[in-house]
């Protein structure tokens, strides 16, 4: 299979790129610095040079490709919100899927079960967040359920919206609702670590809200299911099938690093770092993955303890 795939040089593509090569896979990387994934150029892997945001030459490459797997967007942590930021964490999302949408209509000369070129067959899986679902205290949520009303939730329901648009020239969509994507060289839980480590770790703002994780090689191997599995299409919650509370989640971490996890971080001095991106940390979801439970895909890390020793000790 030939994959297009934006945000290669990310926490989830770096390893997806790796787990294509494993496979036998032909990765196609769009990136803004050849410089940074040029070492990534093989016989497995090509390097294009272009931005998603912007309309280029790039956008004829994915002509080529049986799927593509977007994963691009400003990461909503890189630094405090305002409303500048959160017009460029919308923009990130929205113009470079319409973009990707734009170059997946276009005519194709892979085989289609048709006569002539086209497009049909292909695969888009879309980068997408639990977001969408907005704060649900414990309520469990499944893909069935509501979107929900906040900043990130609108982002989320116009990103996925932009996604389906490619339904419309015969691609399959996969919207990959992902959680909290738990790896120690990068993510949340690298940023974790170290307090924990510093013996300051704990709950934040209580510990009472969901944490709704899923270890990276269930995100990969949850791609890589969408990309196979031709019966799955529309929204796919990648998150393990046991989502945690702070609190437990804390206990589960400082266990796991033979460190205390009693010192709360208050809410409040979350809002002073982040403004109004501490709600994605003091609210939370409570996410189960249904259809991928009953597409038959097989976690590799159903409990956090599990995953967490897995993590720590790699």
């Amino acid at each position: 299979m030939r994959v297009f795939v934006t945000g290669g040089t990310g926490l989830v593509g770096t390893h997806l790129l790796k787990k294509l090569r494993e496979r036998g896979d032909h990765a196609v990387v769009l990136s803004r610095r050849p410089e940074a994934v040029q070492q990534l150029a093989s016989e497995h892997c090509t390097v294009v040079v272009g931005d998603p945001v912007q309309p280029g030459p790039w956008m004829d490459v994915i002509a080529d490709c049986d799927a593509v797997v977007h994963m691009a967007g400003e990461g909503v942590f890189n630094r405090r919100w305002s409303q500048e930021f959160k017009d460029l964490i919308y923009s990130s999302r929205i113009k470079s899927t319409d973009n990707i949408v734009a170059a997946l209509g276009k005519p194709s000369p892979l085989p289609t079960g048709g006569e002539g070129p086209g497009v049909r067959g292909k695969v888009f899986v879309s980068g997408s967040a639990i977001g969408y679902y907005g704060p649900h205290g414990d309520e469990e949520l499944t893909e069935e359920s509501l979107a929900g009303n906040d900043f990130l939730a609108k982002v989320c329901i116009d990103w996925e919206k932009a996604a389906q648009a490619a339904s419309v020239h015969g691609v399959r969509v996969v919207l990959l609702r992902t959680g909290i994507v738990l790896d120690k060289t990068g993510g949340p839980l690298a940023k974790m670590l170290t307090p924990f480590k510093m013996f300051v770790g704990g709950p934040i703002a209580g510990g009472r809200q969901y944490m709704s994780w899923i270890h990276i090689d269930d995100e990969i191997g949850l791609i890589l299911h969408a990309l196979d599995h031709p019966e799955i299409s529309g929204p796919l919650n990648s998150t393990a099938p046991q989502p945690m509370t702070n609190r437990d989640f804390s206990k589960s971490l400082g266990k796991a690093l033979g460190r205390p996890s009693f010192l709360p971080t208050p809410g409040f001095a979350l809002r002073v770092m982040l403004g109004e991106g501490a709600q994605l940390v003091t609210t939370g979801q409570r996410v189960v993955p249904k259809k991928a439970l009953e597409s038959a895909y097989a976690f590799k890390f159903t409990d956090l303890e599990t995953a967490l020793k897995h993590l720590l000790a790699s």
